[in-house]
């Protein structure tokens, strides 16, 4: 039986995601109630700028007052796409208070004070529902705290940042640098003309730290990341992961310790072979990959960004939220029971693909390889190539290296990848190997990945 009142639904912002979600809700009413069993009404949208036409949006639905529209007590569900700590975390907690559940795409939020927010929802029998705030429209946050909800996760590895994925697939396939690549991304509006929360990896972060408590049923803010950005990645850079058979993304990455007492969320750009799924991944888009224990590996992948995606997620969740209220239940709320810490950087075993600039003459990469073996650290691979022979691909040279000189006196560029060690032992032997008088500068450090 379709239940006759209308959920009425409260929405704050009106930008790019605010208006699609509108233009959905009434385009696809018929729809949308037959799913939840009722009809919802858009009662009242809270935007800053009430002079701004909004095609499809009665006027006198739009308010200034984003306070008052949530308080007004006959609101049942409040949709949060205005972005930030404040307001936003104000308002989700007097929805909350005042009898509404939330939806929110609201990552940065989430990531900050997520467990203060569930403990809100908890507290006053409401539903907190997120699914836009990582990846877009891929289904995400639902299959790991629903579907995996019977298994273990032990490791997230994804492109949770479609900007940057943009930005790097162009290096790769065209050879631009990157300013050049961030330009034409801008161009296209996959860039802010402020791009640093996602070059500088801010927002992958963001997400890493919701899908690391997600995965592994524990708190994990946004602090507790390591975050790298993509601005120092360069061509050359580009150029050796694809000597190596790999590609450069900037990864989000959580993982369960090996002994399940602990937890590590980075973002960083990494080196990943082109066999891997997460390589063929182009232009803006975004992918995850899930690692469990009993499911084992599956892969999430879709448009991550942009207004009619993450308001298809946003919807979704709408329908899961007003359905519980019709049906007088609440959805999953937090599931942080294991109380891991997050371990720092320092502990995770990775590995290192290093470029030095070094002196062209014999011995030098004995002493590269003493250092390494003094920090612990095993070498893969070596390659030299002088600088003044200017052959295309030096001479690769396997586990140990010796002396082996390549051309005249001068200087030449060295390459060493690492096997697995701990990245605080990788660290230090970077840090050994600057303060060789034969090593005339790093020119660049990147992990390799998904091996």
């Amino acid at each position: 039986m379709m239940r006759t009142r209308p959920l009425k639904v409260a929405l704050l912002g009106c930008g790019v995601v605010g208006s699609e979600v509108a233009r959905i809700m009434t385009t696809h009413a018929d729809d949308l109630a037959a799913r939840i069993g009722a009809p919802v009404e858009l009662a009242g949208v809270a935007v800053r700028r009430p002079s701004k036409v909004r095609e499809g949006i009665d006027p006198a639905l739009i308010t200034t007052d984003a306070t008052a529209l949530v308080k007004r007590g006959d609101i049942d569900v409040v949709i949060e796409v205005i972005g930030g700590i404040e307001p936003a975390r104000t308002l989700i907690t007097t929805a909350f208070e005042h009898g509404a559940g939330v939806v929110s795409a609201n990552k940065a939020l989430l990531a900050e004070d997520g467990s203060a927010l569930h403990a809100a929802a908890e507290r006053y029998g409401r539903d907190l529902y997120y699914e836009a705030a990582v990846a877009g429209a891929i289904p995400l946050v639902r299959p790991l705290r629903e579907s995996l909800a019977g298994d273990k996760v032990n490791r997230v590895l994804g492109i949770v940042n479609g900007t940057t994925n943009f930005i790097l697939d162009r290096m790769d396939t065209s050879g631009a640098g990157y300013s050049e690549a961030l330009d034409e991304a801008t161009a296209l509006g996959y860039a802010e003309a402020d791009p640093t929360a996602d070059v500088e990896g801010f927002d992958a972060a963001a997400k890493a730290a919701i899908l690391a408590g997600i995965a592994f049923h524990t708190r994990v803010k946004i602090g507790e990341v390591h975050r790298e950005g993509i601005t120092e990645v360069t061509a050359a850079d580009i150029a050796s992961a694809r000597r190596m058979g790999c590609t450069v993304k900037l990864l989000a990455i959580c993982e369960r310790a090996s002994d399940g007492r602990s937890v590590t969320a980075r973002v960083h750009p990494a080196m990943i072979p082109l066999s891997h799924p997460l390589a063929s991944v182009r232009e803006a888009y975004n992918a995850v990959f899930v690692e469990a224990e009993a499911a084992g590996q599956l892969m999430f992948y879709g448009p991550g960004a942009g207004g009619a995606p993450t308001a298809s997620a946003v919807l979704g969740d709408l329908v899961a939220v007003c359905r519980n209220i019709i049906g007088e239940a609440t959805g999953p709320g937090e599931s942080a029971y294991t109380r891991l810490p997050v371990s720092p950087m320092g502990d995770v075993v990775t590995r290192y693909h290093i470029s030095l600039d070094v002196a062209d003459k014999p011995g030098v990469l004995a002493q590269v390889a003493t250092v390494f073996a003094e920090q612990g650290v095993s070498i893969d691979t070596v390659r030299q190539k002088s600088r003044q022979s200017g052959s295309g691909d030096g001479v690769a040279i396997e586990q140990g290296g010796g002396g082996r000189r390549v051309g005249g006196d001068g200087e030449a560029s060295l390459v060493v990848v690492t096997h697995r060690a701990p990245d605080a032992a990788l660290s230090g032997t970077v840090e050994a190997l600057r303060k060789l008088d034969t090593v005339r500068g790093v020119a660049s450090i990147m992990r390799v990945e998904g091996e």
